[in-house]
């Protein structure tokens, strides 16, 4: 299914010793731009992570946040560093004979002391990390992109509306197209007699002439082009992949092509009738930027 560039997606999944909570919005980008937010403790998983979301992602600029509340975040081992703890009840005993001072060491007054006991942290199951993670940053993923299949079904029908458009137009630019050479004739021998009143020219002259603008102002190989492109658009919002880069070049090609009719085709009704076809291309061109 078609999508757009833009969207939102959140998740939050965990146990009963911590949780992440993932949240990743998107916007139009020519290319897969990742930006990732994540704590500290796990940036050692930031490679899986684009690695998820690489797989499921083509285009778009993508900031992912990913938070994390961890229940036991005062857990730990209290490690006890006895030697150290000998040195300073020596020190003290010591200080406490030289200057004949109050015996008052305890426990407490010990265990004060810079570096006695520390808090050794627990090793974190990675394996146990990644699992939750994983689950959270794929359940979130598919909130994007479901959002983004619902905003690329708008796109869709959105740019089918003005396909529409622009094929009635060229409906209406088939007829002209072969009155231009007749209109061309009359004018060009309105002209001559005008300017040459009863002076007859030749009538291989005025042929050779008129064959000359029919050459010129033929507007069919144009119009033939453009509705097999207008094809080639229908066919590609169907495809279940990422079109937006080829319809991007379609539509260029579609512009390109009502440039040229308007170039040549030497009619005012012609032209007004291209200039409402490019007003609707230039609409699609707007919408397949948000494209995937």
């Amino acid at each position: 299914m078609m999508k757009s560039m833009t969207g939102f997606g959140r998740a939050n999944e965990g146990n009963e010793n911590f949780a992440f909570t993932v949240e990743m919005k998107g916007v139009n980008h020519r290319y897969l731009d990742l930006n990732i937010r994540m704590p500290r403790s796990i940036l050692s998983l930031e490679d899986k992570v684009r690695k998820v979301l690489q797989e499921k992602l083509n285009r778009g600029k993508i900031d992912v946040f990913i938070t994390e509340d961890n229940y036991n975040s005062n857990a730990g081992i209290p490690m006890l560093n006895e030697a150290l703890a000998r040195n300073y009840i020596t020190s003290l005993n010591k200080l406490r004979d030289e200057f004949s001072l109050k015996d008052d060491i305890s426990v407490s007054l010990v265990a004060k002391f810079p570096e006695v006991i520390t808090l050794k942290q627990e090793e974190k199951d990675i394996d146990e990390i990644w699992y939750i993670l994983k689950t959270t940053l794929e359940c979130a993923v598919n909130n994007f992109l479901s959002m983004r299949e619902k905003e690329g079904q708008k796109l869709k029908d959105d740019i089918l509306v003005k396909i529409k458009s622009i094929e009635g137009s060229l409906a209406k630019i088939e007829p002209l197209s072969s009155l231009t050479v007749e209109n061309y004739k009359i004018r060009l021998q309105d002209r001559v007699t005008e300017l040459l009143g009863d002076v007859e020219l030749e009538p291989s002259r005025i042929a050779q002439e008129i064959a000359i603008f029919a050459d010129r102002a033929c507007i069919d190989e144009e119009i033939v082009r453009l509705k097999s492109h207008i094809h080639q658009v229908k066919d590609t919002l169907e495809l279940k992949e990422a079109v937006g880069r080829k319809l991007d070049f379609i539509i260029q090609e579609m512009n390109r092509e009502t440039n040229t009719i308007s170039s040549k085709a030497n009619n005012i009704e012609i032209t007004n009738l291209t200039i409402a076809i490019k007003n609707d291309i230039e609409k699609i061109r707007e919408q397949v930027q948000n494209l995937e």
